[in-house]
């Protein structure tokens, strides 16, 4: 599989520049480049092998399961195609839950799960460019009650009415107390029309602040980047 991907990235390109450029500096250059190397050196290439070490593993139990053959993944240009733009979106990504989200669109779509691609290129693009906050609320509003009981955490008891920043506060009080953050994050969803979650000061009933607020294109690139049978 890691032969399909380039063997260079831009990442590799300017750590090589930079190798270059310390090794001009007179007397100090040799020793710059060590110390560049031992401080650096190849981070580009770290992630890659971890990236796809795990890709390697996860398919293959998928394999063991019965559920794929990875003989034929080979002859599937969808396949071959998703795997080449999450590995792109991973290698420049530290954060675990977006590397998690791009390796369970790759199985989804090895699987066999994943959307038509027009669709599917969107949503991989949706995953590099979305923060993990917008990921993690877009998943709290799918199912609000679900999302407080997997994670542990007592659903707020409002008495008559509520808003959706004080469901918001109850389960993600680092995100809520950035109010101007919050907002951007909320308009983003609102606008890709992954969920209608623009209005978050608007008073409503108790219930209607616990309901399912994703749309059903917000529900679908949820099932893509969910892990095959887990629940989005």
């Amino acid at each position: 599989m890691s032969e399909d991907l380039p063997s260079e990235s831009t990442g590799d390109h300017l750590h090589r520049a930079a190798r270059s450029a310390l090794a001009a500096i007179p007397f100090a250059g040799g020793a710059a480049v060590e110390l560049f190397n031992l401080a650096l050196a190849p981070p580009i290439q770290r992630r890659r092998d971890a990236w796809l070490n795990n890709l390697a593993e996860r398919l293959g139990k998928l394999e063991q399961d019965g559920r794929l053959v990875v003989e034929e993944l080979r002859d599937n240009e969808e396949f071959v195609s998703t795997v080449m733009q999450a590995s792109q979106a991973a290698v420049k990504n530290h954060q675990q839950e977006k590397i998690d989200a791009l390796r369970n669109a790759v199985l989804n779509t090895a699987l066999g799960q994943a959307p038509e691609d027009s669709k599917r290129e969107l949503f991989l693009r949706w995953i590099d460019e979305l923060s993990v906050w917008h990921l993690r609320l877009l998943t709290l509003l799918a199912d609000p009650p679900g999302w407080f009981e997997r994670n542990g955490k007592s659903i707020p008891q409002f008495a008559i009415s509520s808003s959706l920043h004080q469901l918001i506060q109850a389960g993600m009080p680092e995100l809520a107390r950035d109010r101007g953050f919050l907002e951007v994050v909320a308009k983003d969803l609102n606008d890709r029309h992954l969920a209608s979650s623009a209005s978050l000061m608007t008073m409503m009933s108790a219930q209607g602040a616990v309901e399912k607020r994703t749309s059903d294109l917000g529900n679908e690139f949820l099932r893509f980047i969910t892990e095959p049978g887990e629940t989005a």
